[in-house]
């Protein structure tokens, strides 16, 4: 049997993580994690340390392993620090794109790429495939520079566009459903802003969705995300009621009073029709999420 050889970078952040874990078991499939930690969080895959900003370390792990699919999880997401830091930003979200994609093309390989809602302005969303992009942030300036580099690249890609993600992971890795879980756990107050718009994605639909697309040799872009277009204070209520958690220490503030120094999409979201009629993509409701993810919160809580 040939087995399909995958490429997994970032393979120790959220997405990574549930992405290495649904192909470490399966024996149609070789392995390959990167990541910039110096060890991976699983004991059982074949990892290696690589500093993807370096053109020389990407050439060595893509060449060395020869790879079928090379799945990039692996960029910098902090929104604000992005605006401090746009050397590494750039570098990270879009230099070591441009270079996945010239080792990918001598490899052969599909290059799947995580982007963003940031790519667009938050004006008039949700936002299906084909809408305008204008990004209003420089993290969102990287992604979109990211994507167009593999769009004009001519190689074999898909392009998953997600937002807020959140899920398991080994290490318990913070996302926004573990930030409220946690704070609401400590009796906590909590402000989050009503008047900020996305539809929420459990990792383990990307996951599935991006190993359908593979399957059925999909390319271009495909919007993956949750069934439902919230605002942040109408998730943290969903969270909070969901665990039997003190809803009264959510306060809804608009996201002007918080104190982020960066503009954000506020009118956000993802359109998923394409992927429900392409591969029939159907994600779980955040009700059957929290459900899937609820041993693992109330454990880490316990220890902590």
């Amino acid at each position: 049997m040939i087995r399909k050889r995958i490429l997994v970078t970032g393979a120790n952040g959220l997405l990574g993580q549930r992405i290495v874990k649904f192909y470490k078991g399966n024996n149609s499939v070789m392995l390959k994690c990167i990541s910039f930690s110096d060890m991976s969080v699983f004991d059982d895959v074949d990892y290696s340390q690589f500093d993807l900003t370096e053109k020389a370390g990407i050439k060595k792990a893509i060449l060395d392993f020869f790879p079928d699919v090379i799945i990039n999880c692996a960029a910098f997401t902090d929104v604000e620090s992005a605006e401090k830091n746009k050397d590494y930003a750039w570098k990270l979200n879009v230099l070591a794109v441009e270079n996945l994609i010239k080792y990918a093309n001598v490899s052969d390989a599909k290059l799947v790429h995580i982007s963003t809602d940031h790519i667009f302005d938050g004006t008039a969303g949700p936002y299906s495939e084909g809408d305008r992009v204008s990004p209003v942030n420089y993290y969102g300036r990287t992604k979109l520079a990211a994507e167009n580099a593999i769009l004009t690249s001519g190689i074999d890609h898909l392009i998953i566009r997600t937002n807020v993600v959140y899920g398991k992971t080994v290490d318990y890795r913070a996302d926004f459903v573990t930030g409220v879980f946690d704070a609401l756990s400590k009796e906590q107050e909590i402000k989050l802003a009503d008047d900020h718009f996305n539809n929420p994605t459990f990792t383990d639909d990307i996951t599935f969705a991006i190993d359908k697309l593979i399957a059925g040799k999909k390319t271009g872009i495909y919007n993956i995300a949750g069934d439902e277009v919230l605002s942040r204070y109408e998730l943290g209520k969903k969270i909070a009621e969901y665990y039997y958690l003190n809803s009264d220490l959510i306060i809804p503030v608009s996201s002007k009073e918080l104190p982020a120094k960066v503009a954000y999409p506020l009118k956000s979201g993802l359109i998923t029709l394409k992927a429900e009629s392409e591969i029939g993509y159907k994600p779980h409701t955040s009700e059957q999420a929290f459900h899937l993810i609820e041993n693992y919160l109330f454990k880490h809580h316990i220890k902590v």
